[in-house]
Formats: C-alpha cells, structure tokens, sequence
C-alpha cells in the first residue's frame, strides 16, 4: 500500500463522519503499510462523568485506527475487516487536549491482522498501550 496523501486521508476522515469516530471526533492523519495515525480530541463527549478520558473512547480510537489500517491493506471488494479482540492498558488519565494514537502491524496474515497501538497526550507522554486482532472476513452477499 502506497502512504495515503492529504486528500486521501481527509476523504477518509469525512467518509467516517457519521461513525462512531466521526461521533467522537477522530481525525486521520497518516496511513501506510507500515503504520496508521489516527488524533482524537479530549471533549465532553468523550469523557466519563468525572471529567477524564473514558477508557471506552481510547478503545474505540485504538480498534478504529486497526480496522482501518487492516482494511486499507485488503482486497476491498472481496474483504472486510472487523474487530476480534483488543486489550488496553490505560495508564495515565486525560482530560483535555488532542490524543495521538500510532498503530503498527506485528502480523498481516490472510485472515487476521495483529496490531500494536500506543496513545500519546501532546506533550508525548503515554496514555494507553494496546493490541488489537482484526479478523479479515469475505464480504456477504
């Protein structure tokens, strides 16, 4: 897969706009076979009551920037990719500001892909660690 060029990644963000990462902001910002960038903003709507990141949100940014980057990595019109499993670790709270997650495949094989995903605040810092499995399933019908 060649990078996706500028265009390509803000179609791509638009194209996900009534989804669940569109819901919670997501924005894509790199995308190659070799790795996958995807920002989200700290907002209300995605924090728990207390006023911190709500861990649900980091596993929906970590899964979303793994499907993605699975998906952008197979035949589209015979494949698609779905979530099998994820972990996350959340090791430090959040409560403003733009979280980066940089998701990297350790295995790309013909039905699942393994994805390690780490979540940083702005100042660089770790928020959550995470693996991914992405199941790569024939398209029905």
């Amino acid at each position: 897969m060649q990078p996706l060029n500028a265009d390509q990644l803000a179609h791509l963000t638009r194209d996900h706009h009534e989804t669940l990462s569109g819901v919670l902001g997501m924005e894509f910002v790199a995308a190659s076979a070799d790795q996958i960038i995807v920002r989200m903003p700290v907002t209300d709507r995605v924090k728990q009551p207390f006023g911190i990141l709500h861990g649900g949100a980091t596993v929906a940014l970590c899964e979303t920037a793994a499907s993605i980057g699975t998906f952008l990595g197979i035949d589209h019109d015979h494949f698609n990719a779905v979530g099998m499993e994820i972990n996350c670790n959340h090791l430090r709270p959040a409560r403003d500001g733009i979280l980066t997650a940089t998701a990297t495949p350790l295995h790309r094989g013909r039905t699942t892909w393994v994805w390690d995903i780490r979540v940083q605040n702005e100042a660089g810092k770790l928020v959550a660690i995470s693996r991914c499995t992405v199941a790569v399933v024939p398209k029905q019908g």
